[in-house]
């Protein structure tokens, strides 16, 4: 099945469009971050190499075929291989953003996270749109090891922390992705915030239900 012009289009501009956004509310800075779209052939359409979300352009989008190479368009970037993990483990997700976001980053630097959970449930809205956010060990940028790291996780986990980088989060569509990253940035910013102080998250029970 090929992708029509029609979904590539809509796809280029609603990339374009949620990059914009994110960079505009700080969400990404400089030429960090990427996104990725699967198309209904298996295509990705992601964002180039050096490119900053804030100012992308739709004709520019690299296209990817399913196996990862580059068809058209500017040099993927270098994380793509990121993206390519989670749609191999997620038949059912259609979008992956990454970011480098300033509170997501900071606790995946704290010492004392839990490596298989790293936030508390603080609210229904983080279980349900994050769920558990287990922890990648660090590797240097660009090195194919992250990739297992990440596919590793990425069967049970939509979302995933790289440790001092920043996280991955897939979703069924695009927004869906967004959101839930954004849940992640907000979750994380309250648990900074909180720091030291006691708190009263969700209990088990309340999470699980949830997670229902």
């Amino acid at each position: 099945m090929t992708a029509t012009i029609s979904e590539e289009t809509r796809a280029r501009d609603e990339i374009c469009k949620v990059g914009r956004s994110l960079f505009e509310r700080r969400l990404t800075m400089g030429s960090t971050g990427n996104i990725s779209m699967r198309l209904s052939d298996g295509t990705l359409l992601m964002t180039p190499t050096n490119a900053s979300l804030g100012d992308l352009d739709p004709a520019r989008l690299s296209l990817l075929d399913s196996d990862g190479a580059h068809i058209s368009g500017d040099k993927p970037t270098k994380e793509a291989f990121l993206h390519s993990c989670m749609y191999c483990e997620r038949n059912a997700d259609h979008a992956v953003v990454h970011l480098h976001s300033t509170h997501s980053v900071a606790v995946s630097i704290l010492a004392d996270v839990d490596p298989a959970d790293v936030l508390p449930p603080l609210t229904a809205y983080f279980v349900m749109r994050v769920g558990r956010l287990p922890l990648i060990p660090y590797f240097a940028p660009g090195d194919r090891d992250l990739a297992l790291a990440v596919k590793k996780e990425a069967g049970t986990h939509h979302a995933v922390l790289l440790a001092n980088h920043g996280p991955v989060v897939s979703g069924k569509t695009l927004r869906e992705a967004q959101y839930a990253t954004e849940e992640l940035e907000e979750t994380a910013r309250l648990f900074l915030m909180l720091d030291g102080r006691p708190i009263r998250p969700l209990t088990p029970a309340q999470a699980d239900a949830l997670r229902k």
